[in-house]
């Protein structure tokens, strides 16, 4: 701890000096007690005060000497003494290490965390550190921070190196949180209950509490570790979870269920129902069941039954319901019944209300509100889905929105079939897209649920289906075979480069349809099970243009293709009848000065260009597509007669586009990908496609869709049947980025400096830069591939490191330091002691500064060079009144030199008797 101290030079027409300085942290009454002498600081404080300047040093510090510390001095004159207040407040820690999470990344592939090793105080000195991981050492690692992938079962702990029997506790994931309910015993309406959720994690889990059946949209009940109801009521019956996260992880738990009994009626009249809401299976057998009081003075109950119907006062016995006949039994006990309902259906929803009827005259009661009932039938969902390249696998689930009670044994078909040995309500199965699945509950197979099955190829049509004039209402309809029901999109094959989507309705309208709209449609369908393209259909808007009788009309205005591929582009013309005959026909796209160049004399094109032209139309077609082929492509007819030429415009715009490997489904935990060979062309025609995984054939791969697992170090490529030297450009998963920084010499402040990131990936890699540091905001310092330092400054210096990845993949790179030189800080200097120097002492002048790298020191007494040299220290072991005097120092190195401001050295003689 360190001081500076002023005080009046003169005061009372007398010079101040200074007779005492001391720190203290206890008063004795009055007196301030010298650290020095404490015994508890016994050999363990130190002084170093030069001029107006005092610093304490405290060694092997102990918890206990967590104090506030502050300075005193002494001087001559009368009341001269003073206490800086307030003063330094030392807080002594244990180590306290913790294991902190700096920054987070979860990758498709995996989850990676810069970790931090922490404590409550910022440790002094450049330490080393040992990091652990499931108890085992990380090799490698001594920062302060480690990065590493993990598990949800791993953990971590860190050291400092030297004291690694003072281990951090443990880092880890949240484990699955344990509910539990209290009282255990049966819960009764207006009763306190609590719920409590645990689990074990390091940083402490964050809980939260959720009812299943309860609010629709999830919102959380409480976000405490328990739930508690100090009055309960029986509208909180049902399931209840919660959830438990730290920064690693999150996990669920269990369902528990809660049921409140419930007690109606009036004075001593009563009925209570075990349940209030009941939902159970179509063809499964429910059981509802109630306690009835009534006053002492009844002596007889005379009938009692179960009813749903009521007019005018005459309740309907279930026993005597036409629709319940042979499905309902009641169980009397003392007090109790208990109504059973065997192969229900789906009309059998209702509110069942018990009735009882006594000797006495008004002695009839109806329990009010009953219980109600709802029934629902089964149905086969798709829990999950895995499209494998060359087999569809699925994990269905036989559904009902009713909570089911009971261990259930189930039953499932596969296209009308029984599947042996399959009782569970889930059942995983390889399908191919003419299978269909049902299911039932065992001993009920008579209420089989409807089957699920994939959807069937989509059909397509026009209507009108004559010919298409410009102006006309059209309307395309897509249609599927499906159950869960398709969903339809429609899409222009040639229109939109980017595939958006016309519609997302089974039909597609044109109230007033245009030329423009020429073109092939198609619509897809898709349900839980798999997605399906229709054929195209084609349509062909009439269209003339021209003026008078000259024309020429286009079968369509725009077209995409793929690099690579052939192309057709087709016309009709007209001209007036007094023409006699055409001279020459031909296409064109470069026109100058009204010389119009043929294609099939156009280098460019020679070889790839062919025309068919029959009575009055022709056909373009050009083969081996380069994406240079884009243009406007126009037909141009020349007659005998004189100025009888003419250009059809706007012609047709072609757009050749290249093959690309796009990512349309990952599943991250089995490394496993469906890819497509997609272009935003869609080629005309049925189209067989060569897939490859590092420059291999992929065999049996043949659709525009691919699934693949991969690894890191793979890559993948297609191409169109018969163009396979058009293969797409290779998809492959972001390599580990390197980092680089520019310059590559010595970094001085001031300087601009650009650390680059760089790794080689399809699709291109997203980049962000971090730092690593203490206390760390975890907010990137840069989005970019770059991170740029305009004016680099001391305090940028630190490590740093940046994350790269892509639709595949994501990597961190190695860090790297950044060490910024600078020229010297003004130099402090001092003189030990710092006492009245008396000849013949020994006497130390020390000068410091702030500097990279460190400073060399020259010593000057008054403007005399006296000591050079990287200590900064001037020792005399004997000064004599000889060196009185002002001294000063420099510090300097490669970057710059600065003079402190100099000391006074006064030697008092010593005098002899």
């Amino acid at each position: 701890m360190s001081c500076t101290y002023t005080y009046p030079s003169r005061f009372n027409n007398h010079d101040t000096t200074v007779k005492e300085t001391f720190w203290f942290a206890k008063m004795n009454g009055n007196e301030h007690v010298d650290l020095k002498t404490d015994p508890e600081y016994s050999s363990r404080v130190q002084y170093n005060c030069v001029n107006n300047n005092c610093n304490l040093r405290i060694t092997d510090l102990r918890e206990s000497d967590s104090a506030e510390y502050k300075f005193r001095f002494i001087t001559n004159q009368e009341g001269g003494k003073y206490s800086g207040s307030p003063g330094v407040t030392l807080t002594v820690k244990d180590a306290d290490l913790q294991v902190r999470v700096d920054s987070l990344h979860v990758y498709p592939s995996e989850l990676w965390a810069v970790l931090m090793c922490h404590s409550s105080c910022l440790l002094p000195g450049p330490l080393r550190y040992v990091w652990y991981k499931n108890g085992r050492i990380i090799q490698g690692q001594a920062s302060s921070y480690c990065s590493d992938s993990f598990t949800p079962t791993d953990s971590f702990s860190c050291a400092v190196e030297g004291h690694e029997n003072s281990r951090s506790p443990p880092l880890y994931p949240v484990r699955v949180p344990s509910v539990s309910v209290s009282p255990s015993a049966e819960i009764v309406e207006g009763s306190s209950v609590t719920l409590t959720c645990s689990s074990d994690a390091n940083p402490a889990a964050n809980y939260t509490w959720y009812k299943k059946n309860g609010d629709p949209d999830l919102q959380p009940l409480s976000k405490e570790p328990q739930l508690v109801f100090r009055s309960i009521q029986s509208s909180d019956s049902g399931e209840y979870y919660c959830t438990a996260e730290n920064e690693l992880w999150g996990k669920m738990s269990k369902y528990i269920y809660i049921n409140v009994k419930l007690i109606q009626g009036q004075d001593d009249w009563g009925v209570t129902y075990s349940s209030t809401e009941i939902c159970a299976l179509k063809g499964s057998t429910v059981d509802m069941s109630c306690t009835y009081t009534y006053p002492s003075t009844v002596q007889r109950v005379e009938n009692r039954f179960w009813f749903i119907k009521e007019s005018k006062d005459v309740y309907t016995d279930l026993r005597t319901d036409p629709e319940y006949s042979g499905r309902v039994q009641y169980n009397f006990g003392n007090n109790d019944c208990t109504l059973r309902i065997t192969d229900l259906r789906e009309s059998d929803s209702a509110e069942y209300k018990f009735r009882f009827l006594t000797t006495q005259p008004d002695g009839k009661h109806s329990g009010l509100p009953g219980v109600t009932l709802t029934v629902k039938d089964l149905q086969v969902r798709v829990n999950s889905l895995h499209v494998y390249p060359s087999e569809l696998w699925a994990e269905l689930k036989c559904h009902s929105s009713c909570l089911l009670r009971g261990r259930l044994h189930y039953v499932w078909y596969k296209n009308g079939q029984i599947i042996q040995g399959q009782t569970s309500s889930y059942y995983s199965v390889y399908f191919t897209p003419t299978d269909s699945f049902s299911c039932a509950v065992e001993g009920h197979e008579n209420f089989r649920c409807p089957p699920l099955y994939p959807l069937r190829v989509p059909s397509v049509s026009v209507s009108p289906s004559a010919e298409i004039v410009e102006g006309s209402s059209v309307t395309l309809t897509c249609s599927s075979d499906a159950n869960p029901a398709a969903k339809y999109t429609w899409y222009k094959k040639n229109g939109d480069p980017d595939l958006h989507p016309l519609s997302k309705e089974p039909q597609l309208v044109f109230s007033s349809i245009q030329s423009s709209d020429s073109g092939e449609y198609y619509c897809t369908a898709e349900n839980d099970l798999q997605r399906m393209m229709s054929k195209h259909i084609s349509i062909d808007v009439k269209l003339i243009q021209g003026q008078d009788d000259w024309g020429v009309t286009y079968s369509s205005t725009e077209i995409c293709a793929l690099k690579g591929s052939t192309v057709d582009m087709s016309c009709t013309y007209t001209y007036p009848s007094t023409v006699q005959r055409v001279e020459n026909r031909f296409w064109f796209i470069k026109e100058r000065n009204k010389v119009y160049t043929d294609l099939r004399t156009d280098p460019e094109y020679s070889s790839r260009v062919q025309y068919n032209c029959v009575n009055n139309s022709c056909s373009l077609r050009i083969t081996d597509l380069r994406e240079s082929d884009s243009a406007k492509y126009k037909f141009r007819f020349i007659t005998d007669q004189e100025s009888g030429k003419y250009s059809g415009l706007p012609g047709v715009t072609l757009s050749v586009k290249d093959l690309q490997v796009r990512v349309n489904r990952l599943q991250a935990s089995t490394r496993w990908a469906e890819l497509k060979c997609h272009s935003s062309c869609l080629p005309p025609g049925r189209l067989h496609y060569v897939w490859y995984k590092n420059g291999r054939i992929i065999q049996g791969q043949t659709s525009s869709y691919c699934s693949v697992s991969f690894t890191p170090t793979d890559s993948f490529s297609c191409a169109v049947e018969g163009h396979e030297n058009f293969r797409s450009p290779p998809l492959y998963p972001v390599r580990v980025p390197s980092v680089s920084v520019s310059p590559s010499a010595e970094i001085v402040e001031g300087s601009s400096v650009t650390l680059t990131c760089s790794s080689d990936a399809n699709p291109a890699a997203k980049y962000t830069w971090y730092k690593n540091k203490r206390n760390a905001d975890r907010q990137p310092f840069s989005k970019e591939p770059q991170l740029h330092f305009g004016s680099i400054q001391s305090s940028d210096s630190g490590e740093y490191y940046c994350t790269a990845e892509n639709e595949l993949w994501g990597k961190m790179s190695k860090y790297i330091s950044i060490d910024v030189k600078y020229a010297p800080r003004l130099p402090s200097v001092s003189v030990s002691p710092s006492v009245e120097i008396v000849e013949g002492s020994s006497v130390t002048l020390t000068c410091s500064s702030d500097a990279n790298p460190a400073a060399n020191y020259t010593w000057y007494k008054e403007k005399q060079k006296l000591l050079q040299g990287q200590r900064g220290i001037y020792d005399f072991s004997s000064i004599s009144s000889e060196d009185r005097g002002n001294y000063s120092c420099k510090s300097e190195n490669q970057y710059g030199e600065i003079m402190s401001s100099s000391v006074s050295v006064d030697v008092q003689c010593e005098y002899k008797i």
